[in-house]
């Protein structure tokens, strides 16, 4: 049921939001607000299923799963692992919640990323932490709060702001040791044994085998269907979760490119490929909007710029306003920002086409909500190329595109959008393994995917984009630097890579996106 606030966000977003977005054929203007309503209240809670992405071109689904099992086991959690009718690679695991469980006196406020955590799972990791009781020693039984508008001063030994309840734990430091003068120590600050929210932790269990991912996120792999042996790349690859995906779906056979433009990111795609042991991924730091080569006369070569046509199959998961991610209690952005994202975007998808073979495949992903960044996309896609046609999706598990983008009812069914606030009605999920599948392919969180193929014979005419970034708007330029860490804020064992190193432990734990 519905225990946290909407989720908040600037006034002029949300008009903005609320004209587009609420897009379904034969709503009354009533029933649409309600819908937006809905959107806006299962935003700020978590999904009620935790996805893995099973490692399966390394060992059998089954065998993983009952490796899984007796790991609960022994950590005395004991959920049902379901595997998933439609997705080979895919383990679920319900997640109980809300549950009851009564307020301490001693209370420890953290920050508001590392309660979307908590939501999901994660124990309280010390960088995390803002304030703490003036005595708090290691053993004490602490309630635990998101600080959800970014108001409490680290070191605080109160908050009297705004916060929401999480779920009680065992503090494993002493307040001392947080806020020292050295920095805080590294490791679990607070170990979570009454959460809100019961989810198993996934920290380090069976890291080979396992990757925590959202389930759009999984089905983006499968909708790409990449084949052995073939040339694919992923334009805007970090962390890496759908990077290793293509590649394991391939059999580690072939060559997938895997690019971004930050040099830290890149080397968390490397280290995600070492541990699920797939050598076939070579990862590059590039602006993706310039990895294509104005020579006709270069030869493929192992790093970009590559001549054009020279992949089987792309993917880009844009940078994108993530306004689709789950749980978020607060969105800052202003409208400025939230917009900025469409001429990035559109640069990207422009490369995307000219890297194309005749024949290939393209596959447009975001994890947002927006009109602008997702069917609009797909409308200018293919008024200015041409070229590209629409393709079914295998698996299809959202619901079809929305409207308003000018698309027709045959093209809208060709788009995958998940919308979670559809089956979104403030109250808990049944639990009973007949309408349990059901339930975890809509609450998800928000997402995105358009399917196209590359026509034989194409002939592309567009416009070069100078290698000075300079000449890129400052809004655009603002996306492309923080758009990554919107979109894919949650994304594999590790998280938001532009975060600092201390804030990146704060959500070991998370879901990607």
């Amino acid at each position: 049921m519905s225990v946290f606030p909407q989720l908040s966000m600037k006034s002029e977003v949300r008009e903005h939001l609320c004209n587009v977005y609420p897009r379904k054929e034969g709503l009354s203007e009533l029933d649409k607000d309600e819908v937006f309503e809905a959107l806006l209240s299962c935003l700020s809670h978590p999904p009620l299923f935790t996805c893995l992405r099973a490692s399966t071109h390394l060992h059998p689904l089954q065998e993983i799963q009952h490796r899984l099992e007796q790991h609960l086991e022994q950590q005395k959690q004991a959920p049902a692992v379901y595997t998933h009718p439609q997705l080979p690679d895919v383990l679920l695991l319900p997640v109980h919640g809300p549950r009851h469980v009564d307020l301490l006196a001693s209370e420890v406020i953290v920050g508001a990323q590392c309660g979307n955590a908590v939501l999901r799972g994660a124990h309280v990791f010390t960088p995390g932490i803002l304030s703490t009781p003036k005595y708090m020693k290691v053993g004490d039984i602490v309630s635990v709060f998101s600080d959800v508008e970014g108001k409490c001063t680290r070191g605080a030994k109160e908050f009297k702001g705004k916060k929401v309840f999480l779920g009680n734990g065992i503090s494993e430091v002493d307040r001392s040791e947080l806020f020292c003068s050295d920095g805080p120590t590294k490791g679990v600050a607070i170990r979570m044994t009454e959460p809100l929210y019961q989810s198993p932790s996934f920290d380090g269990v069976l890291t080979d085998e396992v990757f925590l991912q959202n389930l759009p996120s999984v089905v983006v792999g499968h909708v790409l269907g990449p084949r052995p042996g073939e040339r694919i790349l992923d334009m805007c690859a970090a962390p890496g979760g759908k990077t290793t995906h293509i590649a394991s779906l391939m059999g580690n056979q072939g060559t997938v490119v895997a690019l971004d433009k930050i040099r830290s990111k890149m080397e968390k795609i490397i280290q995600n490929a070492k541990m699920l042991k797939l050598d076939c991924i070579k990862a590059y730091c590039c602006n993706s909007i310039h990895a294509v080569s104005a020579d006709p006369a270069q030869e493929y070569s192992a790093g970009p710029p590559y001549p054009e046509e020279s992949y089987d199959r792309i993917l880009l998961d844009a940078p994108c306003s993530g306004l689709g991610q789950r749980p978020n209690m607060t969105y800052s952005w202003s409208l400025k920002e939230v917009c900025s994202y469409q001429p990035l975007q559109r640069k990207l998808l422009t490369t995307a086409v000219r890297l194309l073979k005749q024949g290939g495949v393209l596959v447009y992903s975001t994890c947002t909500v927006t009109l602008a960044e997702n069917e609009e996309q797909v409308a200018w896609v293919l008024k200015t190329f041409p070229c590209l046609t629409l393709e079914p999706q295998v698996p299809h598990l959202g619901s079809e595109g929305m409207q308003g983008a000018g698309l027709s009812c045959d093209q809208r069914r060709l788009l995958q959008r998940f919308r979670p606030e559809l089956a979104w009605r403030g109250a808990r999920f049944s639990q009973s393994p007949e309408s349990f599948l059901q339930n975890a392919n809509t609450d998800t969180i928000g997402f995105f995917i358009a399917k196209f193929i590359k026509n034989e014979g194409a002939v592309i005419k567009v416009t070069g984009h100078s290698k000075d970034d300079s000449s890129e708007s400052k809004e655009n330029q603002a996306a492309d630097a923080t758009a990554r860490g919107a979109a894919k804020q949650t994304e594999g064992t590790v998280s938001l890579m532009s975060l600092s190193p201390q804030e990146e432990e704060i959500q070991c734990c998370v879901i990607c996106s």
